[in-house]
């Protein structure tokens, strides 16, 4: 009788032990997202998760934020914070979308779901809200095939070596523009890393190569930011068109005043919006089985007081 009544006082302790751990650990993490940034500071990722940040307290949901602050390895340490979480769904931000990878696939052992913005992955099972970057490089050639004159000669600076979304405009830009217009010269391209101040240096170094440069388009913003500044240094800004890609706000100051040409809009708002809803999605047991896309939109001076705030 002494060893029933153990038996049976082992096992309440244990069926204790479970409730408690079922109503603290799962119930919790049911509430929350973790959300991997690849870097704040960047102007247009840190609009998307500000803008996330807000439709979550909204919406109650718990979200934790980390930064990687550039560095994949730090990053790859924040995954495996978030898989021990157990959270209902991990967004991620690539530092390196290769890198990442095997870290991703224990995400997906574990049974939890990734969801990329802005930046691509390169392996692993993931949902996606991502805009159609080619047509951004589209909207860019075919702003440039239209508006620049006979013989023109034009620079190009990439983005991320690597990085699919960099690849993409690129594409764009040379089938809307350089395949339609034999007679437009491309003088030279480089990678200039998404950075304003790589953008001026390099622009710099071309405004001294090349007497002639009609256009500089760049595969975001802070680079055409630069790009900017480098050929105003160098009295050379008037009459060479600039082309950018974000839409953020420095950038649309300097259409509204003449100095850039264009800027293609990359709705962050929109990205936020779809990132939320698959996240939502997650946290309430209905795991999404399509994909979201955002579109992009030319914004040029004809236009650009429908933009400005």
């Amino acid at each position: 009788m002494k060893k029933f009544r153990t038996f049976i006082g082992c096992l309440l302790v244990l069926l204790t032990m479970l409730c408690f751990s079922g109503c603290g650990g799962g119930g919790s993490a049911s509430n929350t997202v973790f959300y991997l940034n690849h870097k704040d500071g960047d102007s247009f990722t840190d609009l998307i998760k500000k803008s996330f940040e807000e439709k979550a307290k909204a919406g109650g949901m718990q979200v934790e934020f980390r930064d990687a602050k550039g560095d994949v390895n730090m990053q790859m340490d924040q995954m495996k914070e978030a898989i021990a979480a157990k959270p209902a769904a991990i967004v991620l931000l690539a530092v390196d979308g290769t890198a990442i990878v095997p870290m991703v696939e224990k995400a997906n052992e574990a049974g939890i779901p990734i969801i990329i913005t802005n930046r691509g992955l390169n392996g692993g099972k993931f949902l996606s809200c991502m805009p159609n970057e080619k047509q951004a490089g589209v909207m860019q050639g075919e702003y440039m095939a239209k508006t620049l004159p006979p013989n023109a000669k034009v620079v190009y600076l990439e983005g991320e070596k690597g990085f699919a979304g960099s690849e993409a405009r690129w594409a764009g830009f040379k089938e809307a523009c350089l395949d339609k217009r034999s007679d437009i010269q491309l003088l030279a391209s480089t990678v200039g890393n998404w950075s304003t101040a790589d953008a001026l240096k390099n622009v710099t170094l071309w405004t001294k190569l090349f007497p002639q440069i009609d256009a500089v388009i760049a595969a975001n913003d802070g680079m055409a930011i630069g790009a900017v500044q480098a050929l105003k240094d160098a009295g050379r800004l008037e009459g060479c068109k600039v082309s950018g890609v974000d839409a953020v706000d420095a950038a649309l100051k300097l259409i509204d005043a003449g100095e850039m040409s264009q800027t293609v809009k990359q709705d962050a708002g929109d990205l936020a919006a779809g990132t939320y809803t698959l996240a939502e999605s997650c946290m309430k047991g209905n795991i999404p089985t399509e994909n979201i896309t955002v579109d992009f939109t030319s914004i040029t001076k004809e236009n650009i007081d429908k933009f400005r705030k």
